[in-house]
């Protein structure tokens, strides 16, 4: 199957996606997963979209999917299956689950294709926010307005933004809990919500940001942010992110989550960066 296809069901699928976000958002029946994580109607509704839209590529044996709310998501976690399933599709219905039950516009839907181990195509949709990211396998675009006429895209190119008091760096909620921020210029904001803690600074919002996550919360702006001329480094490490290995995850209670925290930033800014961060936590 042709790459342009791939991307038109990729598109399609976030689109209809942010239909039935949109639609629920206002009595979305929010409640609690056994880890104490938000779900609600709209992560339910758009989880079995995916399967649905994707299941006849899964029953080829060579594509799989790996859903924030597939119970069986675990079994995927280890390189013998990896290998041998060349298409990765990874979705998270609705990331940024808390900003959505209260109505706040700064939560995403995520889809990331993942070939041969390395990110391929990504899509990323904010509803409220009628914007959208996504890359075609050789460039990444912002859209204005999407699925309508009057969309307005413009390419994406590589930013390095030298930093200053100006600039705003993106960290996670766990701010305050495992670590604390240094800086006399650039400044911190928190938005709990993956995807703009990612797609933001391919567009200069923002110079970078540090998360520790789950794959699901990545896939859709991996390809994505690698157009921006931004990588993934593992804060401990500095090593990029560029490829699917089952040893970069968590192997029991929080499967497909990265063992360690990654700073997205350009390769300029990654020491600058990590040099303003304390871990409250021994060993983080």
């Amino acid at each position: 199957m042709s790459r342009e296809l791939y991307v038109k069901i990729l598109l399609s699928l976030v689109e209809e996606a942010g239909r039935i976000a949109l639609r629920l958002i206002d009595d979305s029946h929010p409640g609690l997963k056994p880890d104490n994580s938000i779900i609600t109607d709209a992560d339910l509704a758009i989880s079995r979209l995916a399967h649905r839209r994707l299941g006849k590529l899964i029953a080829t044996g060579q594509h799989a999917l790996i859903d924030e709310e597939d119970p069986r998501k675990e079994d995927y976690l280890n390189d013998a299956f990896l290998e041998s399933t060349p298409f990765i599709w990874a979705i998270d219905p609705i990331d940024g689950t808390r900003s959505y039950a209260n109505r706040m516009p700064h939560y995403g839907i995520s889809v990331g294709l993942i070939k041969d181990r390395k990110p391929w195509l990504g899509a990323v949709y904010f509803p409220s926010l009628k914007e959208l990211f996504y890359c075609d396998g050789k460039r990444a675009y912002f859209v204005k307005d999407p699925f309508c006429r009057a969309a307005k895209r413009v390419l994406i190119k590589p930013v390095d933004e030298k930093l200053s008091s100006r600039s705003v760096f993106i960290l996670s909620d766990v701010v305050g809990e495992d670590l604390v921020w240094h800086s006399k210029d650039c400044r911190y904001m928190v938005f709990a919500t993956a995807v703009t803690e990612f797609c933001w600074p391919c567009i200069g919002r923002g110079c970078g940001s540090l998360s520790r996550t789950h794959l699901w919360d990545v896939a859709g702006s991996w390809p994505i942010v690698a157009q921006a001329g931004l990588k993934f480094r593992s804060f401990r490490t500095g090593k990029p992110l560029d490829r699917l290995d089952a040893g970069l995850f968590e192997q029991h209670k929080k499967s497909w989550r990265f063992t360690d925290y990654y700073i997205l930033s350009s390769q300029r800014n990654f020491a600058a960066l990590r040099e303003r961060v304390r871990f409250i936590k021994a060993g983080a």
